[in-house]
């Protein structure tokens, strides 16, 4: 099922969410409607704040290429438990900040654990998109936008322009 994605600036987009304390079969249906919802925006990373569910879920496919499987990841309590001294920016955007991007500079590698949708630990190295996608998300798992990345002037013209988007679809103008 697709869910409503929140739209910045939304108070939920900002709380610290609780971990999953254990798997069950509404967090694997949650995990597929986030799923779902990321590929018809679409997207390639979404945290369950994002559709107003605050527990540590996320979901991602970084895959890009035409004719190239698509590589769907649930992560249930993700979190970095390393990460490279070397760097990368990418342009960044976020569904819950439609039509905006802004450079972001992070760890260019990460190791992350977490639980996957069998209930198994499982962990890995991402890097390249993977790395900046899987940190962007569990930043959303942390209250935090990508744009908390970037200058306050940016920052706060990108926060206009989402409230004024709010303010459209509210009226039927989007």
């Amino acid at each position: 099922m697709i869910r409503p994605i929140l739209i910045h600036p939304d108070p939920r987009l900002k709380k610290l969410c609780t971990p999953v304390p254990d798997l069950s079969d509404g967090l694997r249906t949650l995990a597929d409607d986030m799923l779902e919802t990321m590929y018809d925006a679409p997207g390639i990373g979404l945290a369950a704040p994002q559709i107003g569910v605050l527990e540590r879920v996320i979901v991602m496919d970084c895959v890009k290429e035409e004719g190239e499987a698509p590589k769907p990841m649930v992560l249930f309590n993700p979190e970095i438990i390393g990460s490279s001294d070397d760097t990368s920016v990418y342009e960044e955007g976020c569904l819950s900040i439609p039509d905006q991007f802004a450079e972001v500079t992070r760890p260019s590698e990460v190791e992350v654990r977490w639980i996957n949708r069998d209930g198994n630990e499982e962990t890995q190295v991402f890097s390249g998109l993977w790395a900046t996608c899987i940190q962007h998300e569990i930043d959303h798992l942390n209250g935090k936008l990508f744009i908390d990345h970037i200058g306050t002037m940016k920052r706060q013209l990108i926060t206009r322009k989402m409230q004024k988007l709010k303010r459209d679809i509210a009226r039927g103008k989007a």
